[in-house]
């Protein structure tokens, strides 16, 4: 279970590079990546296929981040996960955020048992400065005591 403290690790560990930053802005891999940095945080985009995204310099992989980056945001299909947090540890990062609807069986075998604080089963802009329908969900699992302690 996953719990506020580690959630609020997450969230400070910016620079946090998102993987799943999508170039159409009608895909959730883009209105979240706005929206977080829309809302102030330093969040940097991967996607191997564009060079900029909302304004932004998008890195093509993960190895290629700046030395500064604590955190990583996981948008990707299922069968993307395993390997992208295979490449998050062989770089060294200690936060991981696999985004509800993206974490597969693999790769939360991958984290079990290490030192790295990893979250699933959540969406960040529930967490992150919510608003509208995020601060509604948010209030909603708080009432049925779903909310993270």
């Amino acid at each position: 279970m996953v719990t506020l403290k580690q959630i609020e690790e997450f969230i400070a560990s910016e620079p946090i590079a998102m993987v799943g930053v999508s170039r159409n802005p009608r895909k959730f891999g883009f209105t979240a990546f706005r929206e977080l940095k829309e809302k102030g945080m330093n969040i940097i985009p991967v996607n191997p296929h564009a060079k900029e995204i909302h304004q932004t310099r998008v890195y093509n992989d993960i190895k290629s981040l700046p030395a500064d980056v604590k955190g990583l945001l996981i948008m990707t299909q299922k069968s993307q996960t395993a390997e992208i947090v295979r490449q998050a540890k062989e770089i060294g990062l200690k936060q991981i955020w696999i985004q509800q609807s993206s974490e597969s069986k693999e790769a939360v075998e991958i984290l079990k048992g290490s030192d790295i604080n990893y979250i699933t089963g959540q969406c960040i802009l529930m967490y992150y400065k919510p608003h509208s329908i995020h601060k509604f969900h948010a209030g909603l699992k708080k009432f049925f005591g779903r909310y993270p302690k």
